[in-house]
């Protein structure tokens, strides 16, 4: 593996390592005003939640590599203390990608990327009309980590007021993600969009005790057929399949064919990695198998 010590790395180079890794990162569309209430609007992908009660979010407006100098979002944020962080979907990336130009502080990007300026409720900052969720927030702490090119300024915020687009959220008041349509940042110009066959439902309940790869039958842990996902949800079963299940899966026409054959291991773990393409209803059947 290559081996990446920051001191000896090049701050440009070590950047893109860590971005292409860290990845993808949800995309704060970061609206501000100065103290003249002039608008500003940027986008940062150092950014996440980081608590529900009080509900934190915090993104990071990094020094600049090439001269060293700060974004005039840190600036705005400092002088006012509130900001307004938008999410971006499919339908604005692009516009979204004209926002991180950089113009200078004179300019409206609100303006140069033909997005809909809409007031705030309980900050001064513009909501971008176009996103489907944006959240009022007050600048908590700014906690600066470095006056050296390619340092960071973590903004934490707090959110005061949240508006979210009704045809985004299901019949249990749960926002649907396909509806959202979230963009992802990754390393250099590459996004990721977060809808359609990019989402996965993997479901693995973190209150009941599961039995753990350490539990699973020798074979089934040294199975050259099985994968760390197949074994992942062989793992994250509550019980092991008792003995009547374990007969009953011996009578599946499919496993009849493999016992005794010459590679008998083999061909069940065949099986068992073809039903958990649908574990929600083979799981428990997989799990026998595993078991014979």
């Amino acid at each position: 593996m290559l081996r990446i010590i920051p001191e000896e790395t090049q701050t440009k180079d070590l950047h893109q390592f860590l971005v292409g890794s860290i990845a993808p990162r949800p995309i704060a569309f970061v609206s501000t005003v100065d103290e003249e209430g002039n608008p500003n609007l940027a986008p940062y992908s150092f950014f996440n939640a980081f608590s529900s009660n009080p509900p934190i979010l915090v993104f990071s407006s990094n020094r600049r590599v090439s001269n060293n100098t700060t974004k005039d979002t840190l600036s705005n944020v400092m002088a006012t203390k509130e900001v307004v962080i938008n999410v971006v979907n499919y339908d604005i990336v692009r516009q979204m990608a004209v926002t991180s130009v950089e113009f200078p502080s004179d300019i409206n990007e609100f303006e140069k990327a033909g997005l809909t300026t809409i007031a705030s409720e309980k900050v001064k900052p513009f909501r971008v009309k176009e996103s489907p969720v944006q959240m009022e927030c007050k600048v908590k702490e700014i906690i600066t980590l470095g006056d050296h090119g390619g340092a960071g300024h973590l903004i934490l915020c707090e959110v005061v007021m949240m508006h979210i687009a009704e045809h985004v959220v299901d019949d249990n008041n749960r926002i649907n993600p396909h509806k959202l349509d979230l963009m992802g940042r990754l390393g250099r110009a590459y996004y990721v969009r977060a809808s359609g066959d990019a989402i996965q439902t993997i479901v693995q309940s973190v209150t009941e005790i599961t039995i753990g790869y350490d539990k699973l039958p020798q074979k089934v842990q040294n199975s050259s057929v099985l994968r760390g996902n197949e074994l992942g949800m062989l793992a994250g079963i509550k019980q092991i399949p008792d003995s009547s299940a374990v007969e009953a899966a011996k009578e599946d026409p499919k496993v009849k064919a493999c016992l005794g054959g010459s590679a008998e291991t083999e061909e069940l773990h065949e099986y068992i990695a073809e039903l958990l393409k649908d574990p929600k209803n083979n799981l428990d059947k997989a799990a026998a198998i595993a078991w014979i």
